[in-house]
C-alpha cells in the first residue's frame, strides 16, 4: 500500500486555502492547513509534511521570513516548498529562490499546474536515488523499511526509541531540549510529561550500551541532550 504525501497550506486567506486543500484530497494527498506562520511553526512541533505550500505575504512573520525559519530547522529543513505570491516581479522571485523556495507561483493558481509541480518536486526529493537512509557512526536507520542497524547489524528497537534516534542523527552534535525532543516525538499537544523524556532516553542509551555506542549519546546536565558525531 502506497503512503500518502503529507502537504502543509500556509495561507491566511481562507478561500484560497480551503479552495487549494479540497483540490489536493481530491488528488489523493493528506492537507493540512495553517493560516499564519507562527500556527505552521506550532504544526511543525508535531508533524514534518512531505511538502509545504507558502503565501508570501503572511501576517505577522513574511513567508519569506518562514521559508529562511525552515530551512535552518533541522528536522524540517529539507521539505520542498513552493511559494505563492502576487508579486510578479523578477528579482522577488530571486529573492525567494535564495531564501531556499524550491518552486514559485503567481496568483490566481491554476490547481492543475500546482498539482502538476507538486508532482514533479516530490519525484526530485524522492525519486529514484533519493536515499532515505540516515547514517552516523556506524549506526543506520532506514526511514522506508524502519529498520536499525549497528555496524550492519539489525537491532530492534520500539517506535519511539526509532523516532527518539531518527532526531537525534538528523541533528548530530546539536544540544537538544527535553521540551524539543518532547516536542518532536510526541507532539506539543501531547499529554506526555517531560520526565516521560528521560525514562525512553534511558531505554534507548541501554539499546546502544549493547552494541558500547552509548559514549555517543551525552546528557548535558540542565540542559538537554546531545548526540555527538565523534567521540569527544
Amino acid at each position: 500500500m502506497t503512503m500518502k504525501n503529507t502537504i502543509l497550506i500556509i495561507e491566511d486567506e481562507s478561500a484560497i486555502r480551503e479552495m487549494l486543500s479540497f483540490s489536493l484530497m481530491q488528488a489523493g494527498y493528506i492537507v493540512i492547513q495553517a493560516g499564519s506562520a507562527m500556527e505552521a511553526l506550532r504544526i511543525f512541533d508535531e508533524i514534518t509534511p512531505d511538502l509545504i505550500i507558502v503565501d508570501w505575504g503572511l501576517p505577522q512573520i513574511s513567508g519569506l521570513e518562514l521559508v529562511k525559519t525552515i530551512r535552518e530547522t533541522d528536522v524540517i529543513s529539507e521539505a520542498p516548498i513552493i511559494m505563492l505570491t502576487a508579486r510578479t516581479q523578477e528579482h522577488d522571485k530571486v529573492r525567494g529562490l535564495d531564501y531556499g523556495v524550491d518552486d514559485y507561483m503567481t496568483k490566481p493558481v491554476s490547481v492543475k499546474e500546482l498539482q502538476a509541480r507538486i508532482k514533479a518536486l516530490l519525484r526530485r526529493y524522492k525519486g529514484f536515488g533519493k536515499s532515505n537512509v540516515i547514517h552516523v557512526d556506524d549506526i543506520k536507520i532506514d526511514l522506508d523499511s524502519h529498520q536499525v542497524l549497528i555496524e550492519e547489524k539489525d537491532v530492534k528497537v520500539s517506535i519511539t526509541e526509532f523516532n527518539l534516534l531518527k532526531l537525534f542523527l538528523k541533528n548530530p552534535n546539536k544540544l537538544l531540549s527535553r521540551e524539543q525532543i518532547l516536542n518532536h516525538v510526541w507532539g506539543r499537544n501531547s499529554y506526555v510529561e517531560v520526565r516521560t523524556v528521560d525514562v525512553h532516553i534511558l531505554r534507548l542509551r541501554k539499546v546502544l550500551k549493547k552494541h558500547n555506542k552509548d559514549f555517543l549519546l551525552k546528557t548535558i546536565r540542565g540542559a538537554g541532550y546531545k548526540f555527538v558525531a565523534e567521540a569527544d
